[in-house]
């Protein structure tokens, strides 16, 4: 695990930007997993002025989002799907075709995991995936408990999001939320990880996720254990570390 210590968010919204941009010039055709949330926006926006800047020729990636909140309509502005195509996708013109995204609704999620996972397979598999950090050290929706074997699923959502979404899309109490994802299984079988945080809320699951046991219980602790893994940090968000 490769630890990276900015002086700013800014900075480091930038060195995320160039990873990225680093991903989709290592190949053509790269497969380059994003995540949604407050950490991950402005990376997103630089990634696209960076763009807009170098000209870079992104015709042939293949953009996904790693997770999804299920239960609600794919419009709602707090979906995954929304938030990826307003901040990166939408942007930058990228066609429906090379964006996959898992279902915010479905009869079957099951069944819908399994064919997102066998489409990324056939594009060549994961080559570069971009992970937030929850407070609570999950990934995607991969709370604190989740199986480090476990398989892209349905799971469930931490409760004050829930509160929050319910609330915003008016959702009935009776009618399940929850959220869809990628597992810690297929997360660590991309072939490169980068994974950022920031401000002093995230501070003390940044020490338990670097400099704790690898344990199911912090799910972002299984990271350790990647051949390649960077761990990007403005100075906030490293302070508890014994750098």
């Amino acid at each position: 695990m490769r630890i990276l210590v900015c002086n700013t968010p800014a900075e480091l919204d930038r060195r995320a930007a160039e990873m990225i941009a680093d991903a989709v010039r290592s190949r053509r055709d790269a497969v380059v997993g994003l995540s949604t949330g407050r950490t991950t926006g402005d990376i997103h926006r630089a990634f696209v002025r960076l763009v807009r800047e170098t000209g870079l020729d992104c015709s042939g990636v293949t953009f996904f989002g790693q997770d999804e909140v299920a239960g609600v309509p794919r419009a709602y502005a707090g979906a995954c799907y929304t938030m990826l195509k307003n901040e990166l996708v939408g942007p930058l013109g990228i066609p429906e075709e090379r964006f996959l995204m898992l279902p915010t609704e479905s009869d079957d999620f099951g069944r819908d995991c399994r064919a997102f996972m066998d489409e990324l397979e056939k594009r060549g598999g994961v080559d570069f995936l971009f992970l937030g950090l929850g407070e609570n050290g999950h990934l995607g929706f991969n709370q604190p408990g989740s199986p480090f074997g476990a398989g892209a699923r349905l799971s469930v959502m931490y409760p004050e999001l829930e509160e929050r979404i319910r609330r915003e899309t008016g959702t009935p109490a009776d009618k399940p939320l929850g959220g869809v994802t990628m597992g810690l299984k297929d997360i660590m079988q991309a072939r490169k990880l980068v994974l950022a945080a920031k401000g002093p809320s995230k501070a003390a699951i940044v020490k338990k996720m670097i400099e704790g046991p690898v344990t199911e219980d912090v799910p972002a602790s299984v990271l350790q254990l990647h051949p390649d893994c960077t761990v990007l940090l403005d100075r906030e968000a490293a302070s508890q570390l014994a750098l």
